[in-house]
Order: C-alpha cells, then structure tokens, then sequence
C-alpha cells in the first residue's frame, strides 16, 4: 500500500519542488526523511537492499529541485539513515517495528502529497 502511494505522490505533479509552496517543500523534507529512516531499518534486516534509497533518488528526478534544495532533501535522507543505523543497527523485532511506524509516517505524508495537483 505505501509503495501505491509513494508512487502516486512521485508522479502527482509535473511541477517541479522549486513551483511548490513552502509547506509542500516542508512535505518532501518530511518524505525524504521517512524514506531515510525506512532504507536504514530495511538495511537493518537486508544489507544489501536499496529499495528506500531508489525511491529517494525518484523523488530527486521527479521533483528536479534547484541545488539547495536538493541538498536539503539529501540530508534529511542522511540525517534520518544515520539516526535509525545508529538506534537499530540490528534485524529484530523492534527494528521491524520501528520500520512498520516509519512506513505510516511516509504513508501520510505520500498521501498528503499526492492530494497536490
């Protein structure tokens, strides 16, 4: 279901991140963090996955955000892989719960996104 949305939001809009409002531009900070904190829980269980961070490099060449920008969503990616590496650097039940949460929280803010036209 989150890849259904995640998906829809990606693809929403032709407009690229510098036509979207602040509060959109806050939504795909929120999204690229989601999409960190999820490829670092997957990792956590499949070392060698890159779904999550294949989504991220989408969301950059969907949205073609001017450089700042871009840098901005790459480090909220970053930030959040490097917070959930360090909180759950093993496959256990609480990384799988933890990666069930983080799944909600990029769920909602894919929908969010995806409502934008």
């Amino acid at each position: 279901m989150i890849l259904a949305v995640l998906a829809a939001a990606l693809t929403a809009t032709a407009a690229g991140a510098q036509d979207r409002s602040p509060a959109q531009r806050q939504r795909l900070l929120d999204l690229a963090y989601a999409l960190g904190e999820s490829h670092a829980l997957k990792r956590a269980c499949d070392p060698d996955d890159l779904y999550w961070y294949d989504r991220m490099e989408r969301l950059l060449d969907v949205e073609q955000p001017d450089m700042a920008f871009r840098n901005e969503l790459v480090s909220r990616f970053n930030t959040a892989f490097e917070v959930r590496e360090a909180q759950f650097p093993e496959c256990d039940a609480a990384a799988r719960a933890e990666a069930a949460k983080a799944a909600r929280r990029g769920r909602a803010v894919a929908a969010a996104l995806s409502r934008i036209r």
